[in-house]
């Protein structure tokens, strides 16, 4: 009665530890808005990255930057949707011809910090 006991104290304590793991609640990114390695005619004027969960304002953005022009960086205004699920972003010029990179940095709700990069051609 003893062992069984422990082990079902045992079964629930790990039970437990794995429910309120923040490993459940990592954020990652869904989709992209250019998709990723898209070729658009026209630029846009928004740029949209969502993610699985929500992620927290003050830790997620993003910066575009022309790789073949040195990695000049494109001025972007970015903000976090109503759902807290998407980083969007408006260019404050409109993007020429070429190869453009997103750069993101974005924190989930649990606290767990992602990276990443986003290809997409204009022209």
């Amino acid at each position: 009665m003893r062992q069984r006991l422990f082990c079902l104290t045992g079964l629930t304590m790990t039970a437990a530890l794995f429910a309120n793991s923040p490993a459940w609640a990592h954020a990652h990114l869904v989709s992209s808005n250019p998709v990723a390695g898209a070729s658009v005619k026209t630029a846009p004027k928004t740029i949209v990255l969502t993610f699985s969960n929500k992620v927290v304002p003050a830790f997620s953005k993003f910066e575009v930057t022309m790789p073949e022009h040195g990695g000049m960086k494109i001025p972007v205004r970015t903000t976090v949707s109503k759902d807290g699920k998407s980083i969007v972003g408006t260019p404050q010029t409109p993007l020429a011809s070429g190869a453009y990179k997103i750069v993101y940095t974005a924190a989930a709700a649990d606290g767990h910090k992602m990276a990443g990069e986003v290809a997409f051609k204009v022209g």
